[in-house]
């Protein structure tokens, strides 16, 4: 489920407590923790309704400034049902102290490796991981239109690869772009070492 930035905001504060969204069918269940990049969000009670049960108040605590607006905001496909979702902040990243380490023990180092190994196995792409990470470190801040141009894979398929890498503490993602943390430099400096 994704958020936009200025509604993740809300969450965080507190003034944003309602999500409404138009799916063929429920995309998160209650009690699921979903990352983003505020921290980690909660989802709680999910109902579906109709267009007329949604109050201004609901429109409001989902953050937009009336009804319309929120209405104005859904895709235009008519018959799929609208699920009303609540909304709470729950805690910080955990993926954020995980990133700023600044130490790689022998032990952590090879559970790592193992990690991307299998990302590469698993993945049609083949060996994508290292080509990826190596990209981002000498191009911080770039799209992944550009990373996927630098590597040869897709735009679509490199975005939630990275995001695979963001898990794992070694990339950061910003508005635009992305960068090495502290730990995937880390990684990569005893990767270079065995080569």
């Amino acid at each position: 489920m994704l958020f936009k930035e200025i509604h993740l905001q809300g969450i965080k504060s507190g003034s944003i407590s309602l999500a409404f969204r138009k799916w063929k069918k429920g995309a998160v269940k209650k009690g699921s923790l979903i990352k983003t990049s505020v921290g980690v969000v909660k989802i709680g009670d999910i109902e579906i309704v109709e267009e007329q049960d949604i109050s201004e108040e609901d429109s409001i605590n989902a953050g937009f400034k009336n009804k319309q607006h929120l209405l104005d905001s859904f895709p235009g496909a008519i018959g799929i049902p609208i699920f009303k979702i609540s909304v709470s902040y729950y805690s910080e990243d955990p993926r954020i102290d995980v990133r700023e380490q600044t130490d790689l023990t022998d032990e952590k180092y090879f559970e790592l490796k193992e990690k991307l190994r299998r990302l590469d196995q698993f993945s049609k792409q083949g060996d994508w991981t290292k080509a990826v990470l190596i990209a981002i470190e000498n191009h911080p801040q770039l799209q992944a239109a550009g990373i996927a141009k630098l590597t040869g894979f897709e735009k679509e398929w490199v975005k939630p690869n990275i995001r695979k890498l963001k898990n794992l503490g070694l990339t950061i993602s910003h508005s635009i772009g992305y960068e090495i943390s502290p730990f995937g430099k880390l990684l990569l400096e005893k990767l270079k070492h065995e080569e």
